[in-house]
């Protein structure tokens, strides 16, 4: 299935794997309120549909994406404060969505990736990069800080190297991003696509319903004190999915010895 919008290409394979595609190149895929609320838009039907299996996050184009359009930089430099804060706050919600994607993401990184799109890459599951690609959180430049992207590139690469990137602005290589984890792979221009392809394969492997549960324990878990509350709630998901119809398909299917209903082909 494909389907274009304005700014954005959206195709699903037979396999579920739904690719959602930056298309706006001539401008090197910056984007504006029109594509925030287009991505929001995507981002809540692939979460919905149960046939989808995971979500690749691309860019045509030399560039990833270069962060917000010029023209609706100007825009914004008119906006009173309350108008600045429900256009952060749409921001914000395209992010949140994406970060809790109830399905496994990956980012396919070319080329420049600059100031939001930093947030964009933080907020999927896995990114791929290729070793030219160069990032950079450019917000001081201007005047602005990173804010809506914070807790997700803070999450990614951790406070301290935050404290460097947001203060210095420095553009920093593939090399280094993936030395600080915003990118799970660096790879020549010529192995992207097979390297998410890889990804996808063992991903494909796996029990769907599982595989969500799994990220979401990570949130669930995170930062939390080992406590007996903890200790509780990791039983508890547990004894959930045991008993679950894939929880239940998969170890029938481990102990006699054959692929699970989930596994195509």
């Amino acid at each position: 299935m494909n389907n274009d919008y304005k700014g954005l290409l959206l195709a699903i394979d037979e396999q579920g794997i739904a690719t959602v595609t930056l298309n706006r190149p001539d401008i090197h895929n910056a984007f504006d309120a029109a594509l925030i609320s287009t991505l929001t838009t995507v981002f809540k039907r692939l979460d919905q549909d149960e046939t989808v299996r995971g979500v690749i996050l691309a860019a045509n184009g030399k560039s990833f994406s270069a962060g917000a359009d010029l023209n609706w930089m100007q825009a914004m430099a008119n906006y009173s404060f309350d108008e600045n804060l429900a256009d952060a706050k749409s921001l914000a919600e395209m992010l949140a969505i994406l970060n809790n994607l109830s399905k496994p993401t990956i980012a396919r990184v070319q080329g420049a990736a600059f100031g939001g799109a930093v947030g964009l890459i933080a907020c999927c599951d896995m990114a791929v990069g290729s070793r030219l690609s160069k990032f950079c959180l450019s917000e001081v430049k201007i005047g602005l800080v990173p804010a809506t992207i914070s807790p997700y590139v803070i999450d990614a690469i951790g406070a301290r190297a935050a404290r460097r990137y947001f203060a210095t602005a420095e553009v920093f290589s593939a090399r280094r991003a993936r030395r600080l984890g915003l990118l799970s792979e660096a790879v020549t221009e010529e192995e992207l696509d097979s390297t998410i392809a890889a990804l996808i394969e063992h991903i494909l492997r796996n029990s769907p319903k599982a595989v969500s549960a799994a990220k979401k324990l990570i949130f669930k878990v995170q930062n939390r004190v080992i406590d007996a509350d903890l200790i509780h709630l990791t039983c508890e998901e547990i004894a959930h999915i045991r008993v679950s119809s894939e929880g239940q398909e998969g170890l029938q299917a481990f102990l006699q010895k054959r692929p699970a209903n989930w596994i195509k082909g």
